[in-house]
């Protein structure tokens, strides 16, 4: 089995690379399970797949500065925006596959941290329709 350490991620937000800001990135699919017991379930709980949804998560040093992250996320605020994220900035291929989809900028910190503390920006925003993941 493969092992691999997360060196060079690629992010991009609403056509932005966040890579140099970025120092954590997750993107997490689930599906509801919907439950369809019956009495011919013999006493077995039995469950179908309902709605998808997702979350792209995204830890980031803060940079206030013209042009930097907090101008570019500012803006996206309220707004549904296309991602695109890799285990490596290399093109995607079938060993470095690419997930993308768009989702709602729901919030936005500018100041998170206490005295001595790197600023840090930690957020979670939730898909808005497929996330797909593809490799060529």
């Amino acid at each position: 089995m493969a092992k691999m350490v997360l060196l060079a991620a690629f992010v991009s937000l609403a056509g932005n690379d966040l890579s140099s800001y970025a120092r954590k990135a997750e993107v997490t699919v689930e599906v509801e399970d919907k439950d369809v017991t019956t009495f011919a379930s013999l006493g077995w709980k039995e469950v179908l797949g309902g709605l998808k949804s997702g979350e792209l998560s995204l830890e980031m040093l803060q940079d206030v500065a013209a042009t930097k992250v907090d101008s570019i996320m500012w803006p996206l605020l309220g707004q549904v925006v296309p991602f695109v994220v890799r285990l490596d900035a290399a093109p995607k291929s079938a060993s470095n596959p690419e997930w993308t989809g768009s989702c709602l900028i729901t919030g936005w910190n500018p100041i998170e941290g206490g005295v001595g503390d790197e600023a840090s920006v930690s957020v979670g925003y939730p898909t808005s329709g497929a996330v797909v993941r593809t490799v060529a």
